[in-house]
């Protein structure tokens, strides 16, 4: 099965899933910074979840509880560029355990993970959506209903088409 998306709408077997990207739209040539969503074919690697706020979730891809110490480097020049860390930590990171309900679940999209090369982005995750669904900084941002639907469907084959 894939997933398409085109035009903040995700489309897959017979659903039309709203969403929200990058603030700054699509875009081959994805930089650090940029907030842009990149464009190509994506496999989904794992999904992260707070376990205090979902208490349950059937899929096939890998899962793992989120710690309150877990971030993920966004530091270009890091060793850990683009990588799943442990606070405290040195460089730059993004907190993946907030008081927004944004990250309760993440699913990590295979985005520049191996190899990973600098400077071409980060943390690019499919997660929850924000009230009215504003532009993310690169992300795709859907309903909490609509993620755990998406995630009860995909597996390893499953591919993310960003068009």
């Amino acid at each position: 099965m894939n997933i398409i998306l085109k035009k903040n709408k995700l489309y897959f077997n017979n659903y039309k899933l709203r969403c929200s990207i990058g603030k700054r739209g699509i875009t081959l040539n994805k930089r650090e910074g940029d907030e842009k969503t990149p464009r190509g074919s994506f496999s989904l690697k794992s999904i992260f979840y707070r376990k205090d706020r979902i208490l349950k979730i059937n899929s096939l891809l890998v899962k793992k509880k989120i710690k309150r110490n877990f971030g993920w480097c966004d530091e270009p020049n890091s060793k850990f560029y683009n990588k799943l860390i442990n606070f405290p930590f040195k460089d730059s990171a993004e907190k993946l355990w907030i008081k927004q309900n944004i990250y309760d679940v993440i699913i990590v999209i295979n985005y520049n993970l191996k190899p990973t090369i600098k400077h071409k982005g980060s943390a690019i995750f499919l997660h929850i959506a924000k009230k009215n669904y504003p532009s993310t900084k690169g992300c795709i941002a859907v309903s909490k209903k609509d993620i755990m639907l998406l995630i009860s469907v995909i597996d390893h084959k499953t591919k993310l088409i960003i068009d």
